[in-house]
Parts: structure tokens; C-alpha cells; sequence
């Protein structure tokens, strides 16, 4: 099956791939770096951090 790379969309196939749904490390680790800078983003309540320190003890 041939999919797309969610983050350069070029063509690739999904069997035998250590990379996928990604085409290469490359791409995995630009996907990676995008969530570690939060340009990706989960909705959801804000809260202070204190509140959360809170919930962690």
C-alpha cells in the first residue's frame, strides 16, 4: 500500500517501512520537533501551573 508522509507528501510505501506513516527519519524526527515546540496542539482547559504541581502530589 503506498501512502503519503504527513509531513513532506511524497509518496511512499507503507510495507517494510521502520519509518512509517513517515518516508524517512528525517521527516519522523521534523514531525517530532513540531510537537516538542508545540506547534501542535491538543484542545483542552487551560490551567496555571500551580494547579498543576498540585495534581501531581
Amino acid at each position: 500500500m503506498r501512502i503519503k508522509c504527513p509531513t513532506c507528501k511524497k509518496w511512499t510505501e507503507w510495507k517494510d517501512n521502520p519509518y512509517r506513516p513517515f518516508c524517512s527519519e528525517r521527516c519522523k524526527l521534523i514531525d517530532l520537533g513540531r510537537w516538542a515546540s508545540e506547534e501542535y496542539r491538543i484542545e483542552g482547559e487551560k490551567t496555571s501551573e500551580k494547579e498543576d504541581i498540585d495534581k501531581e502530589e
